[in-house]
């Protein structure tokens, strides 16, 4: 009887080290949640929204994507506007990359929102280093992004958006 007690015990301790050990891998090396803090991606996120990033995917442009900012032990969520080596400009409210006018129809609800004559996005204009990305917030006024903090360097991205969760209110049902 004994013996058998001590094959379950050894049993259950080998398939939990074996989840903790996958799941560790899946969190380091493939994806991992995250919860948004702030109002920098309104409308497309919400602060406390939860989502999850995939570590493996290739950054493309318009993807929404985590990396670690310059303020120590803390990540930004941002939309990559533009990519290694190109030319990022703003002209009047309209995107132009490499010289081709770019419609962000993210920036619809907000625009739309605005007193009559003004703009959401002053006019700048940037070129991004090789082996980094311009990255902006859909917030425009209220985003922490490439315009004040340069442009993000490969290294520093963790991955991009693939999933969110919506928070569940207090019957259960999404808010």
């Amino acid at each position: 009887m004994k013996e058998n007690m001590k094959k379950e015990i050894w049993s259950w301790t080998k398939s939990l080290l074996l989840a903790v050990a996958l799941a560790f891998i899946c969190r380091e090396f493939l994806f991992a949640p995250v919860l948004v803090e702030g109002k920098s991606m309104q409308p497309t996120f919400e602060d406390q929204n939860r989502l999850i990033i995939s570590k493996t995917s290739e950054i493309q442009r318009f993807d929404k994507v985590v990396f670690h900012s310059p303020e120590p032990g803390k990540d930004y969520i941002k939309r990559v506007i533009g990519l290694p080596g190109d030319t990022v400009e703003m002209k009047q409210d309209t995107l132009y990359i490499n010289g081709k006018k770019y419609d962000e129809p993210y920036l619809a609800e907000s625009k739309q929102n605005l007193p009559e004559g003004e703009l959401l996005t002053e006019d700048f204009q940037a070129i991004v280093p090789e082996d980094a990305y311009f990255v902006m917030g859909d917030n425009r006024r209220q985003s922490r992004d490439s315009r004040e903090i340069g442009a993000v360097s490969a290294k520093e991205m963790i991955g991009e958006v693939k999933l969110r969760f919506f928070p569940l209110n207090v019957a259960g049902f999404p808010e």
